[in-house]
């Protein structure tokens, strides 16, 4: 760093060459930007040739900073409150062509004119010219070597970030003889001496520094302009007024920004002197082109539009009409993504417990049931919206990484798909295709809305509060009712606790229906209104937005008390544990999710009995599906959470009493037996003893001493 590589008086000549040789290294990007950048803009200033034609571009930016629309008063509230003031090239463009294409081909001579121009005029205080408005943006794989020196445009994901430091951009000597006063400007990443004074003397004492604040970023193409390929990458110097408490933000990893600035090359390898290069970004300007949902604008007419909206009492049903209109049917699911895009009230008790306010959702689905189209489009409508197939995807891929990075100098946290979707949703397919390494890794932020890491030289705790949309398929291609979850999908039980709604896709053969969906499909592709949103996706965007930034409903006693009673009632059906165990806390706390977010849907400060009865509804259509034990005809919540059913507990029970039995006069038991002594019981079939057995060893509970034979451990 710069820091130490500070020349003194008596550094030998061999050091000092070395020290020229080393001096570029990666991670002393910002340094070159700010060299370079200083170096052209004074070259520029100091050629006989050029001071005529800079006079007159100073004059002619002053003249423009007058003209109407005035910008003027812009200016003069930008020094007032200590801004910088943002230039819109279109608007510069109508105003001199000459000026515009100087900017684009000169941006460094460009700038300096700029701050000249304005320094000119009176104002209260220094403004910071930044250049926005390009019309034309370059794709980071685009970037090629007729870019560099010239002012561009990229947009893509912030991937990674450093850490905001300070970089001396230049010290100031005081000649030991005469006590004259030298600037020197820091060069290529090192602090040099001045060489000589105008007394002749050579021995200079360092009596202070200029400092700037930067930052490092790399950013990488949008998913969606990749076509499948890697994303490529490029590093972005920021500083100064870009790096503030709020700009910081924006730049932090998983926003999706766009870049003004002046590509610049810089050298390979740490050499100096190396015939290969690369480039990086220097900024001036950054302006997010995804905003999180309370930096979507909202107009007025917007803000009318969805009060009229929230009080139609068809509300729920042109919301469900506008998600994936070419699917047919799915209205439950659909109407439970709906409530998932408003979410629930995030809330922390006085005892700093915290309850999230988003709900996560899976969908197991049969073959061409639908499952991918609605995983696929429902990202598009969310700030944020990500979506990761499952075979793709690993721990660090989808939580955090840490990894050494040359541009930014050590280790550097790298975001991955779940903090990238903060505060927005993660779609999920072929969920089951995951490693469980992969999937414990979602257990932290699908619960408490966070990721902790602690890899090589970092301890950190990146946010992911974020909504998880999943959809799966079963190992034997189709669901199989009368077999649990756990034996048809490869979740572990405490990941399948964690989603509020879970729900099945069948595609069961049916005569009228199956004419409904192709006549419906027919009738979308040919453009006809099946296939047309109720609402205009950019009006259900700000209808979320404002509901989520002006609606935090609370639960009144009446709401309260319906749940209560449908939970307590529900329960009650399991007392005396002679029956499955139909619904756990952890429903609850579900169905106070999916009413507040269906009270958000009407903008209504309360959490309605009407908006609990939703709840309730779709609460009983995903545990009738997933939960509903055909054995016993009763909901059991331990079959639709991958846990062990009360049917298998009580075969389980009978299987072992046996084995007990059977232990008291003999160690080693044969299978045949058991099976014999399982059907007086219940136990229809051997199949089913085997599987039970089965399941016994794994766990340790019995062993097998020989072929045909088991026996308690």
């Amino acid at each position: 760093m710069v820091d130490d590589k500070v020349s003194s008086g008596n550094m030998s000549g061999k050091d000092d060459g070395d020290a020229k040789v080393t001096a570029v290294k990666t991670a002393d990007v910002a340094d070159v930007a700010i060299t370079m950048a200083s170096a052209r803009a004074d070259q520029s200033a100091t050629e006989p040739a050029k001071v005529g034609r800079r006079k007159t571009y100073v004059n002619m930016f002053k003249e423009f900073m007058h003209t109407k629309p005035n910008p003027f008063n812009k200016l003069v509230k930008a020094a007032n409150n200590g801004e910088p003031i943002i230039v819109d090239f279109s608007m510069l463009s109508k105003f001199s062509g000459e000026l515009a294409d100087f900017l684009l081909e000169k941006p460094d001579e460009m700038f300096s004119i700029a701050e000249e121009a304005i320094g000119q005029i009176d104002l209260p205080g220094p403004v910071k010219p930044r250049f926005t408005g390009l019309a034309d943006d370059v794709s980071i794989r685009n970037l090629r070597s007729k870019h560099i020196g010239k002012f561009s445009c990229v947009e893509g994901v912030v991937r990674r970030a450093s850490e905001v430091r300070p970089r001396i951009v230049e010290t100031i000597w005081e000649c030991n003889d005469c006590g004259e006063r030298m600037e020197q400007p820091v060069k290529f990443g090192f602090i040099s001496k001045p060489f000589q004074c105008s007394c002749g003397a050579r021995s200079f004492t360092q009596i202070d520094k200029k400092m700037i604040d930067t930052r490092m970023i790399s950013i990488e193409e949008p998913f969606e302009l990749t076509e499948g390929d890697k994303p490529s990458q490029v590093g972005v110097v920021l500083s100064e007024d870009l790096i503030s408490p709020d700009n910081r933000k924006m730049t932090d990893p998983g926003n999706r920004i766009k870049i003004y600035g002046v590509l610049r090359e810089m050298p390979k390898d740490n050499k100096r002197f190396s015939a290969k290069l690369d480039f990086f970004l220097d900024a001036n300007h950054v302006e997010p082109t995804e905003a999180e949902w309370r930096t979507i604008v909202i107009t007025k007419k917007d803000e009318e539009e969805i009060k009229k909206m929230a009080k139609d009492s068809k509300i729920y049903e042109k919301l469900v009409d506008s998600l994936a209109p070419s699917l047919y049917g799915l209205r439950e699911i659909k109407e439970s993504i709906i409530l998932q895009l408003f979410a629930g009230v995030p809330r922390t008790l006085k005892d700093r417990t915290n309850f999230r306010g988003d709900i996560h959702i899976l969908c197991i689905g049969d073959p061409a049931s639908g499952k991918s189209q609605l995983l696929k489009l429902t990202p598009e409508i969310v700030p944020r919206g990500r979506y990761v197939s499952g075979k793709g995807v690993t721990a660090a891929g989808l939580t955090a990484s840490v990894i050494k990075d040359e541009l930014m100098g050590g280790w550097v946290l790298e975001a991955g798909a779940m903090v990238l979707a903060n505060k927005g949703l993660l779609s999920v397919d072929e969920f089951e295709k995951m490693s469980n390494d992969d999937q414990v890794a979602m257990h932290e932020a699908m619960e408490q809305g966070t990721i902790s890491i602690a890899k090589a030289s970092i301890v950190a705790t990146l946010p992911a509060k974020t909504s998880i949309l999943a959809g799966g398929n079963p190992k034997f291609s189709r669901f199989d009712s009368y077999k649990s979850v756990a034996e048809q999908i490869d979740i572990t039980d405490t990941l399948l606790s964690r989603f509020d709604l879970k729900f099945i896709l069948r595609d069961i053969p049916n005569a009228e229906r199956d004419k409904k969906v192709v006549d419906h499909i027919l009738n979308s592709r040919s453009g006809g209104e099946e296939g047309k949103p109720n609402i205009d996706p950019g009006m259900v965007r700000k209808y979320i937005a404002y509901a989520k930034k002006n609606c935090s409903p609370e639960l009144t006693e009446e709401a309260g008390k319906t749940l209560k009673t449908f939970y307590t009632r529900t329960r009650k059906k399991a007392e005396g544990g002679n029956a499955p165990v139909p619904i756990t806390l952890r429903q609850f706390e579900a169905l106070i999710r999916l009413s507040e977010a269906s009270a958000k849907i009407q903008l209504s400060p309360k959490v309605r009995k009407e908006d609990t009865q939703r709840a309730i509804k779709l609460m009983k259509y995903s545990l009738q599906q997933m939960g509903f034990d055909p054995t016993t005809g009763q909901i059991d919540v331990d079959k639709s959470e991958g846990g062990t059913s009360f049917t298998e507990r009580t075969r389980i029970r009978i299987i072992m009493d046996i084995i007990e039995e059977f232990s008291k006069t003999k160690k080693a038991i044969k299978i045949e037996e058991v099976e014999k002594a399982a059907k007086k019981e219940g136990v229809e079939t051997a199949d089913e003893v085997s599987t039970i057995i089965e399941k016994l060893k794994r766990e340790g509970m019995l062993f097998e001493p020989t072929v045909g034979y088991i026996q308690k451990v």
